[in-house]
């Protein structure tokens, strides 16, 4: 399947941050990750508005990675938790997957903690 490029990217709005991204160079995650990310929205089927809106959902995800740094701590926690069945036929698509329920149990954790700045 031929995939236009320009196409994919209008989906994509955090692209040139996730891709451009300076992390440490002993970082793998990040750079897997980052991998992950180009794989799969170059992969991605455009015609198919379930995979439309998870390219969305996942270009979130890294943007929110990029900036957020206790969403980026929780992830790594979390990533290497990530188990994909022998059965699967899409690994790339259950990994992308699992970093989005990350994501959404960061999001519902995070909304019940209360964080509070003392300022000094």
């Amino acid at each position: 399947m031929v995939v236009d490029s320009k196409e994919v990217l209008n989906y994509c709005p955090n692209f040139n941050r996730i891709v451009n991204f300076e992390y440490a160079q002993d970082d793998m995650i990040s750079s897997k990750l980052i991998q992950v990310y180009r794989d799969y929205i170059f992969s991605a089927n455009i015609q198919n508005s379930d995979e439309v809106n998870t390219v969305r959902e996942f270009d979130h995800v890294l943007g929110k990675y990029i900036d957020d740094y206790a969403f980026r701590r929780e992830l790594r926690c979390e990533i290497v938790h990530v188990k994909i069945k022998k059965t699967c036929t899409n690994i790339l698509r259950a990994i992308v997957e699992s970093i989005i329920h990350i994501f959404d149990n960061y999001l519902e954790n995070s909304t019940k903690k209360i964080t509070i700045a003392r300022w000094i």
